[in-house]
């Protein structure tokens, strides 16, 4: 989440001060990432350092207030137009998560997997329930439409990032069920194998070891030795 960008685009709006950022942040994305003043104002230092934002006087209790400059328009404008990089994927804790437990030494990645979904479906259901609150919100208007229909986005893309996410998790574990049924099969072949191979027939090795009676003409090698399967 790019909070130097999410400040340019409220100060585009006008002039504020760092806790009138931070509460217009929030209100904007339901609180989904909420800040400190510390953070805020810590990123306006550095704005204003990289001539983005400057100081531009105080309001009449006394705050500071910041203004978005031509360069940080500039830089927004670029930040709204440019894809988001999905080539280097922010690490996610639950693909961590499975991926250390496969194999992990007393751990049950089923029980694992069967945890998640249950808290992962209770978050769908607590953001389906928000996005009720968000559309009623929406339709009856307001001074706060745009950031109703603001945390709106918000929700419906947490609540489809939590779809996803179950029915991932769906696939994990049947992904294990057939890995562990297939390694099964395989080990009770490989066990069959080692007990009740197949053995050549007794007969060839006499056919080729013992002459044939005197009294009857010698018959071919080919004749004398009967068929070994897979001979060639």
């Amino acid at each position: 989440m790019s909070i130097r960008h999410g400040l340019l685009a409220l100060l585009e709006r006008g002039p504020r001060y760092g806790s009138q950022l931070r509460t217009e942040f929030e209100s904007r994305t339901g609180s989904t990432w909420p800040l400190n003043v510390g953070q805020v104002y810590t990123t306006l230092s550095r704005l204003e350092r990289d001539g983005m934002v400057a100081q531009d006087g105080e309001d009449t209790a006394g705050h500071a207030l910041y203004a978005i400059t031509d360069s940080g328009r500039a830089e927004l404008r670029t930040w709204f137009e440019k894809p988001v990089d999905r080539t280097s994927p922010a690490r996610d804790e639950l693909a961590i998560k499975l991926a250390m437990a496969v194999g992990a030494t007393g751990v049950d990645i089923r029980n694992v997997i069967q945890s998640q979904r249950r808290h992962t479906v209770k978050a769908m259901q607590d953001y389906t329930r928000l996005k009720a609150q968000a559309l009623a919100a929406v339709e009856n208007g307001g001074a706060r439409e745009r950031d109703d229909v603001a945390w709106l986005l918000v929700l419906e893309q947490l609540i489809f990032q939590t779809e996803a996410e179950a029915r991932w998790l769906d696939h994990c574990e049947a992904r294990l069920i057939r890995l562990s049924t297939t390694a099964t099969h395989t080990g009770a072949a490989a066990d069959a194998g080692t007990t009740s191979g197949p053995s050549a027939p007794p007969a060839a090795t006499s056919a080729r070891t013992e002459p044939a009676p005197r009294t009857e003409p010698a018959p071919s090698a080919a004749e004398a030795a009967p068929p070994v399967a897979g001979a060639r």
